[in-house]
């Protein structure tokens, strides 16, 4: 099995939980499986004034999501939605109009927080959008990490098992999603 994964925080803070939790998605991944974590901090802001002539990132971006097998998708939770920074870069993924990249691509959607809800308004608000651009994402289980500033040491790894054995389960589940939509 060889598949490319590319993955997208939605947090652009220099210590994210958010970044760390798919670093951490990164280092367990199964074998054969590689993960690519995007870089969405240079795109532009959405402008149909730049679909006549895409910038670099935007194309840069469409390349990584065609060339990928299935998408991460993690966010931190903003008044009860999910990133702009994330939206940012699902809206460019889907223009110009009619060439939505993201269309029929496996996804897990993770919430992370150092709050108790673990991110939920934002996961749910994601999911809806998700279904507008067609992609499949991961039902269940869902994934919402809370109290994240427990969960990672000061060098950044992972240090919950707790959490680890929920990712395990996780990349189980996803493999399945990305096989049966092959």
């Amino acid at each position: 099995m060889s598949l490319k994964i590319a993955a997208f925080s939605g947090s652009l803070r220099k210590e994210s939980y958010t970044t760390k939790l798919v670093k951490a998605f990164q280092h367990l991944a199964p074998n054969g499986v590689t993960v690519e974590i995007i870089d969405i901090s240079q795109l532009p802001f959405i402008n149909q004034d730049l679909e006549e002539d895409l910038p670099q990132q935007v194309k840069d971006l469409h390349n990584s999501i065609q060339n990928a097998d299935a998408i991460i998708l993690a966010t931190p939770e903003y008044n009860r939605s999910y990133s702009p920074v994330l939206k940012n870069a699902l809206d460019w993924g889907s223009r110009p109009a009619g060439q939505n990249k993201w269309d029929g691509k496996a996804t897990v959607v993770l919430g992370c927080t150092p709050y108790n809800l673990g991110a939920f308004g934002a996961v749910n608000h994601l999911r809806q959008v998700l279904v507008y651009l067609n992609m499949h994402p991961v039902q269940q289980p869902e994934f919402y990490l809370a109290q994240a500033a427990d969960k990672f040491d000061e060098q950044g790894n992972l240090i919950d098992e707790q959490t680890k054995k929920m990712i395990t389960t996780l990349w189980t589940t996803f493999i399945e999603l990305i096989n049966k939509l092959k």
